[in-house]
């Protein structure tokens, strides 16, 4: 290494030693160019957890719940959702993959870097980087102000309708929240770990208590029949123009909408302990149980959801409306505020993920900000710039609901299609440059090898992407209009122009990828010396 901007060959594997994890944690950091900066707080279960409630199961079912039922039907909702579940089970997995070889807090962003040669680094990662930004800030603002809209249709169930949430309600509770998760981030990185070991239970226990409840509440009589839930009667296309095949498929958006952000437990994977082999065990297990609890959730819903044509009913929410209707207005309340809490508990990872996103772009000079946001509190161990600067992004997109929502639901459907297309990237990557002899692919314990299965794995994971790619940029209605265009494709493609504009008019002069900041002779000298192959 001539210079300390330039990123360190990461050539050699570091073994582990059990006796001393932690330290050979910090020994792989540094081997791939990086000082140690965090603590490593997050065990096991807090890892799981973090996974979980990134994915957030029974509040972005919630969320999601009216797109695949008021579309395609209640059969778009079952079939879609399983479907889509092991699908993108291939993408997470490919995901995990290569974080557990680069297990860093840049996530698939810092992995694409180094997934190709040097004359191809800095715009892959520029384009990668600015397709992370995108979608974690429109993510986390999509994600709040869900939570907003979720607490105030509660409220107006509660009035008995005497009560109309507005875009400036939606939008002031909205930064009110960011303002509360970004005060909990501030907090030491221990007391995080704590707090995120409870998330997978609040999640797992909230589903299933409302999948025992409904189940209970029911009368036998009541419930719909197998064709209605899995069958012919299920299709009931409200997309306009479309056909039933298109209607069916628009139930995808639920699930994709779900299972997405895979590399979020990447991004505080320098505060995991055996970050190599826990982040991607906790992508993993995450994807199996929201896919298969998912499932069995919306097949409950489904199931207990009376008549089509009462839904979605006063609050707007298919999903509250069921609640009501079997548990009675107390109950559904009741219910319904610990979905709430699913959500919060959602939004609190999210901006813990955002702003180690931030912080590792910046420590890499992505943004033009001289280095400011990546910067480590030294009494936390936590970025709180990068915090607060996540949670004031996170608020800008959501102002858009006050003039257009249209606009606002473009910018929101553009948040997965950026994650995955981050994705496809990273994945197409990591195959055609294996072993190129500037990159020579060296996989983690997470390893899916490269024969036949590898390979399969790989592949399907670029071809779903690239079709459930095109879902999302279709729009829901024909005759395409002004007010029913989907802009999802404009906004994602115009990010990616932007960002290479950007780049070859003056970034490239500052921006050479991934730059390690850890000084030559600290590197050289003490990994010979504290690294042992054992």
């Amino acid at each position: 290494m001539s210079t300390k901007d330039e990123i360190l060959p990461y050539q050699e594997s570091v073994e582990m030693s059990p006796a001393s994890q932690e330290y050979d944690d910090d020994a792989l950091l540094r081997k791939m160019g990086y000082t140690p900066s965090f603590s490593r707080e997050f065990a096991s279960i807090s890892t799981i957890s973090f996974a979980f409630s990134i994915m957030g199961l029974c509040s972005s079912v919630a969320t999601t719940f009216n797109t695949p039922l008021l579309f395609g039907g209640p059969s778009s909702v079952t079939w879609c959702w399983i479907i889509g579940s092991c699908l993108c089970m291939t993408l997470g997995a490919s995901v995990a993959e290569i974080l557990s070889a680069y297990p860093t807090c840049g996530g698939i962003y810092g992995a694409s870097s180094r997934l190709c040669p040097s004359s191809h680094r800095a715009i892959m990662g520029w384009i990668i980087g600015w397709l992370t930004i995108l979608a974690i800030v429109v993510g986390l603002s999509s994600t709040e102000l869900g939570l907003s809209n979720m607490i105030w249709a509660g409220v107006a169930i509660g009035r008995d309708g005497d009560f109309t949430p507005t875009a400036g309600k939606s939008v002031g509770l909205c930064a009110a929240l960011l303002v509360v998760h970004a005060f909990l981030n501030c907090l030491g990185t221990r007391r995080l770990a704590y707090m995120t070991s409870s998330f997978v239970f609040i999640n797992l226990g909230t589903t299933i208590l409302i999948i025992v409840v409904l189940l209970a509440m029911t009368p036998r009589s009541e419930m719909h029949t197998a064709s209605y839930v899995f069958g012919i009667d299920g299709i009931i296309n409200n997309a306009k123009g479309w056909g039933n095949g298109v209607a069916f498929l628009f139930g995808l958006l639920s699930v994709e909408w779900t299972m997405t952000g895979y590399d979020a437990t990447g991004h505080i994977s320098e505060e995991i302990r055996r970050a190599a082999y826990r982040t991607p065990t906790a992508i993993i297990v995450s994807i199996i149980g929201t896919g298969l609890l998912g499932w069995l959730l919306n097949i409950v819903l489904v199931l207990c959801s009376g008549p089509f044509e009462d839904l979605p009913g006063p609050s707007d929410s298919a999903f509250l409306q069921i609640l009501v209707l079997r548990v009675g207005k107390s109950g559904g309340l009741f219910l319904w505020a610990l979905v709430c809490l699913t959500a919060f508990v959602v939004c609190l990872s999210c901006v813990q993920a955002n702003s180690r996103a931030f912080y590792a772009f910046s420590r890499d000079h992505g943004l033009p900000d001289g280095d400011y946001f990546g910067h480590i509190d030294p009494t936390t161990k936590t970025p709180i710039r990068a915090i607060w600067f996540s949670a004031f992004l996170g608020a800008l997109p959501g102002l858009l609901d006050l003039a257009s929502p249209l606009a606002l639901n473009a910018v929101y459907a553009a948040t997965a299609m950026a994650f995955d297309l981050a994705y496809l990237v990273a994945v197409v990557l990591r195959r055609i440059y294996a072993d190129h002899p500037e990159v020579q692919f060296k996989p983690g314990p997470f390893y899916m090898g490269d024969g036949w299965f590898g390979w399969t794995v790989n592949t399907i994971a670029v071809l779903w992407t690239i079709f459930v790619c095109i879902i999302f940029c279709m729009p829901n209605e024909l005759p395409v209009n002004t007010q029913n265009m989907n802009y999802a494709s404009v906004i994602t493609g115009g990010v990616i122009l932007l960002a290479m504009v950007w780049y070859y008019l003056g970034a490239k002069k500052r921006y050479h990828g991934p730059a390690s900041n850890v000084a030559l002779s600290t590197d050289t000298r003490s990994l010979e010396a504290d690294v042992k192959v054992q």
